[in-house]
């Protein structure tokens, strides 16, 4: 019976050492193998951004990167040992040398989003005195070493920040998003801006480094090593000089906007597009930030600074996502709709009052001249941005086609997405009884759809809501002939060796059904502006003829919004250019002038700041 026992024990050591050996053999030489070899991956550098010139405007820098091994991390088991006060003697050296706190290198060495191997980023961009001393202190920092990253750089400072936004390292979310399949969750990646919208051109793909290990988990050798490849550079619509130009114009904006009592203007917003492809040349937003306050990580203090309320918000891209009253710029549109469906024409004459009572004495409305323009045709009342002609206008349209300005003015973009090939994009509000009424469900007093309404419209007020780049967009489409093109900033993408492997071509979003003699009659009064009516201060010595359209916006609670929108040369359009200054008052007087100085370096001409005086709306 013992020796029964003694061979059915061995009978089942055999099998065991049967099936672990033959039967799952190659599935433990694989563990075995895992356990000897580890596989770190290795970043790589980014695309590069260039302006329509070839100017760069986002590069890579290479910066020294302090990092530690993962293995400095706290050990609750070994508690207070020998190695463990040696270890705490590092990080505490560091955090002298670095200026970091020893908490934060904890976090950092317990981060679980690198490999168990790879060493953990401590500081990002360390001056070379620093590394001289960890250098000669080698003693001192045991499993601390120094490597070489590529970071992002941005030669033109500050320029175009909204339009090239800012990256950094690949968030939880981002991570578990389809559009980042394959990325490491060290990954530095776009944020925001073209960054994030070319994020699948600009981010590379890493390579691979194969390292055999010892049983303790710590490198021996290098077995093998598969180089990352960069990503793809682009080439932007933007033109850095022009940038640089709307960027400047808008700080002289807000200067004249305080010299005119404007006290509060503080932002502002400019665009500048190709009428004839879409392009966009110049985008710009004010208050604007540094790029390069993300690089290696942004501090939480920062942070609470630039999203601060006192702020006025330098992250958001006013020129893409502001949303204002279009006041007077409007006029354009109700104008044209006009002149489609037959409520109005070229030959069209009117009376201004001053005080317009059309819809009934308890139901007046002001002109912006309260003393009132008196007899007025058409064309004069584009030029010299008479309310009286567009309550007229507006008030027939809610007679006879109580949606019809609303309709034309979707043809033309407004109330929807233009589908700009930049992240953040909102469609901006075009009011009509449906919106109204959903807007107000829980008011149903207020829900119904009013002549006030219409009339309000018509002149740009009353609840509709446009970005400038809508307003841009819309203008150029009438300078071009009646073809609203998808604006873009990507124009190509380079290969390895700098030749372009995607070129953007134009795209048609509509063609408004408006006729050539309608575009005509608008096109010719939006020269009258600029001539002799609203425009004409800021314009006055100004070599090449320009069509245009001021506006100044009312909105509740606050100082008046200064528009001013226009194209040039006006009898063969190529550029076209919006600028809005929040709280800045007069468009004639303070986004005029600004124009003017985008225009005329789009032009060639003589960049100046003009002081101009208006006071229409």
């Amino acid at each position: 019976m013992f020796g029964a026992l003694i061979a059915a024990v061995l009978a089942i050591l055999a099998a065991r050492l049967w099936v672990m050996q033959v039967a799952e053999g190659s599935a433990y030489a694989l563990q075995a193998k895992q356990n000897r070899v580890r596989e770190v991956t290795l970043e790589a550098p980014r695309g590069q951004i260039f302006d329509r010139n070839g100017e760069p405007l986002v590069v890579n820098r290479a910066v020294l990167v302090v990092m530690a091994e993962p293995g400095l991390a706290y050990n609750e088991k070994a508690g207070e040992s020998a190695e463990e006060q040696a270890k705490g003697q590092v990080k505490q050296n560091l955090s002298t040398l670095l200026g970091v706190p020893v908490s934060e290198i904890e976090e950092k060495l317990a981060s679980k989003k690198e490999n168990a191997l790879a060493p953990r980023v401590i500081a990002t961009d360390v001056s070379l005195d620093k590394i001289a001393y960890l250098a000669e202190h080698a003693s001192e920092f045991e499993g601390i070493e120094v490597r070489s990253r590529a970071v992002r750089q941005y030669p033109q400072g500050r320029l175009a920040a909204h339009v090239l936004g800012y990256a950094g390292e690949i968030s939880d979310s981002q991570l578990s998003g389809a559009d980042y399949a394959g990325y490491d969750p060290t990954d530095i990646v776009g944020k925001t801006g073209a960054e994030l919208s070319f994020e699948n051109v600009l981010h590379g793909d890493r390579g691979a480094r194969i390292l055999e290990v010892t049983a303790g988990g710590r490198p021996r050798r290098m077995i093998s090593e598969t180089q990352p490849n960069a990503g793809k550079d682009i080439v932007l619509t933007i033109d850095s000089e022009i940038q640089k130009v709307a960027e400047e114009a808008l700080v002289d904006a807000l200067a004249d906007a305080h010299r005119n009592n404007s006290v509060k203007a503080k932002s502002g917003a400019a665009v500048a597009v190709d009428v004839t492809n879409g392009e966009v040349v110049a985008l710009a937003s004010c208050p604007t930030f540094d790029p390069a306050l993300f690089v290696g990580g942004i501090s939480q203090e920062t942070w609470a600074e630039i999203t601060d309320k006192s702020s006025e918000y330098p992250l958001s891209n006013r020129a893409i996502a502001g949303l204002y009253p279009p006041a007077s710029t409007f006029k354009a549109i109700t104008g044209l709709a006009g002149l489609d469906s037959g409520l109005t024409s070229a030959v069209s004459s009117y009376y201004c009052p001053g005080r317009w009572i059309g819809m009934g004495e308890q139901w007046g409305k002001w002109c912006w001249l309260h003393s009132g323009h008196k007899s007025m045709s058409f064309r004069g009342g584009v030029e010299e941005s008479c309310d009286a002609v567009f309550y007229e206008i507006g008030y027939a349209f809610y007679k006879n086609d109580r949606e019809g300005i609303q309709r034309f003015a979707r043809e033309f973009g407004y109330g929807s997405r233009l589908g700009i090939d930049l992240p953040g994009e909102r469609a901006g509000r075009m009011p009509d009884a449906k919106w109204k009424k959903e807007f107000n469900e829980d008011y149903p007093e207020y829900q119904r759809w009013l002549p006030g309404d219409t009339v309000n419209l018509a002149i740009g007020q009353g609840d509709t809501l446009v970005t400038p780049l809508q307003v841009a967009m819309s203008y150029a489409a009438i300078a071009n002939g009646g073809t609203l093109y998808k604006p873009h900033v990507l124009k190509e993408v380079l290969s390895s060796d700098g030749n372009p492997v995607v070129t953007v071509e134009p795209t048609v979003i509509a063609e408004p059904d408006v006729s050539d003699e309608d575009l005509r009659t608008m096109r010719t009064a939006l020269k009258q502006v600029v001539r002799t009516g609203t425009g004409k201060s800021a314009f006055r010595g100004f070599n090449v003829s320009v069509a245009g359209k001021t506006g100044t916006a009312e909105v509740a609670g606050k100082d008046d919004f200064a528009w001013f929108v226009g194209y040039a040369p006006a009898d063969s359009p190529k550029y076209c250019v919006a600028v809005v200054i929040e709280q800045g008052g007069s468009g004639g007087s303070v986004a005029a002038p600004a124009a003017r100085q985008i225009l005329a370096a789009l032009l060639g001409e003589k960049i100046e700041h003009v002081n101009a005086t208006d006071n229409s709306r």
